[in-house]
């Protein structure tokens, strides 16, 4: 774990002391996000549905003390996270339901999918950008959208050359397919649009970072998901290899991006002037049979458990993070330290079995 509390420090780039909310602060992104703003001196509101699962992250952030605050918020609950945002100049919202797919019942139903997931994760963004609202005090929003969210298909179902952040999947395209991961998709997506409808109205700066697959170091207790979509290939997960090949299958390849690198993003995101609309953050990406070659080279006892192999009649898109990278951003990690990374945390936790 000290490893990565270096890469949080090794970065240079310098984030003005201030005050700011971090939703979802036990998650992946969420404990990361509140470890590089700690380092760099900010105060964090770091909300939690549970207290008790943020018990075992006080050891792991090196940066707490007087600059760390604990609220107990719950997004299903109006003015429930009026204190957490009070006096911060910006809020992270990262927290978000990890419901992938869903019940036989619900399946074909597509009011149960609303009433029961849709709405619930409408509403609960919707409350924190009243909270927000409410504060006076902050500045703007960054919203932790998903790669799901994108096509990199035209409506005739051939590859774009680009796929970029005007590529939005349609709702109805994520219903009639229900892919592995549908309903995670068709939630970021309807939420992400609720949000900026919300946001515009309101005169609420939003920002929202489109993370591709996240991987590296862990803070959290369990392994994240996308850390097990990712090394599925190895461990033979079918549920989580079910959602890889559907990714691939939307994007014709794998975008990844380090966990440190998104973080990063976000606050470069949160304090750039010139910030607004939608970014893409990807640093790399290659298809599926190629991420498991890289893959099974790193953990090189391993065979590969699932088929990866798939032919393309044409060239798949670019996956394309320039609007991020225009603004001046630039990524630390490239793919193969990512994978490296994540594989070698998972040892050591006792994921993977040993080499």
């Amino acid at each position: 774990m000290e490893e990565v509390v270096k890469m949080v420090k090794s970065n240079e780039n310098i984030v003005p002391t201030a005050k700011y909310c971090v939703t979802g602060s036990t998650g992946y992104i969420g404990s990361w996000l509140v470890e590089a703003l700690l380092q760099r001196g900010c105060i964090v509101h770091a909300t939690v549905r549970d207290p008790a699962k943020s018990l075992h992250l006080l050891s792991l952030w090196k940066g707490g003390g007087d600059q760390l605050r604990f609220f107990q918020a719950d997004l299903h609950e109006e003015g429930s996270f009026d204190e957490a945002v009070k006096g911060c100049v910006g809020v992270f919202h990262v927290a978000a339901s990890m419901e992938l797919n869903v019940s036989d019942e619900k399946q074909n139903n597509e009011s149960l999918v609303k009433a029961n997931i849709i709405d619930p994760a409408i509403k609960g963004t919707i409350n924190l950008l009243k909270s927000c609202l409410k504060s006076n005090s902050v500045k703007r929003v960054v919203y932790t959208c998903s790669i799901s969210t994108i096509t990199a298909k035209d409506n005739n179902g051939k590859w774009k050359p680009i796929a970029d952040e005007s590529c939005q999947i349609q709702p109805d395209s994520i219903w009639n397919t229900q892919a592995s991961g549908w309903v995670y998709a068709l939630s970021k997506l309807l939420t992400e649009e609720a949000a900026f409808q919300f946001a515009k109205e309101n005169g609420i700066d939003l920002v929202s970072v489109i993370t591709s697959t996240v991987a590296g170091p862990f803070f959290t207790a369990n392994v994240p998901t996308s850390v097990k979509v990712l090394l599925s290939p190895l461990t033979g997960e079918t549920e989580y290899f079910k959602i890889l090949s559907a990714v691939n299958a939307r994007m014709g390849s794998i975008a990844l991006v380090h966990i440190e690198d998104i973080c990063i993003a976000h606050i470069f995101l949160m304090e750039h002037d010139k910030a607004e609309g939608r970014y893409i953050c990807s640093s790399q990406s290659c298809t599926l049979s190629n991420m498991a070659t890289l893959l099974s080279k790193v953990y090189s006892c391993s065979n590969i458990c699932m088929n990866t192999e798939k032919n393309y009649n044409d060239i798949p898109s670019e996956i394309s993070s320039k609007k991020l990278e225009d603004l001046g951003f630039s990524y630390k990690h490239g793919l193969e330290d990512i994978i490296y990374q994540t594989i070698m945390c998972c040892l050591d936790y006792g994921y993977l079995p040993p080499v």
